[in-house]
């Protein structure tokens, strides 16, 4: 659990270093990390920090809001496919 925690840390961390050096507030760097809810994404947030270096706060936002958006997708498709397969398996053997 602590693990878990100080690497959710190290990503916010990393995450509101790379707002703030792009000119932007720290609180939106937390804000995004909140909204972001893992390290994962919030690694991917970095990365798009990294590279595109948006100059507007606008395009942070959004591409926080893609990331997030893609995220459930991701969800949504485990559960169909588990669903899914539940489904065929009642076919399949019945009760």
């Amino acid at each position: 659990m602590q693990a878990d925690r100080t690497e959710w840390t190290r990503a916010r961390d990393e995450l509101v270093k790379g707002i703030k050096d792009l000119g932007f507030p720290e609180e939106l760097g937390n804000e995004i990390a909140k909204n972001l809810g893992s390290p994962k994404a919030m690694q991917r947030m970095c990365a798009y920090l990294y590279y595109v270096k948006p100059k507007k706060a606008e395009l942070v936002v959004d591409e926080m809001l893609a990331i997030k958006g893609e995220i459930e997708t991701w969800r949504e498709k485990k559960e169909s496919e588990e669903a899914n397969a539940r489904y065929n398996e009642y076919l399949n053997k019945g009760f």
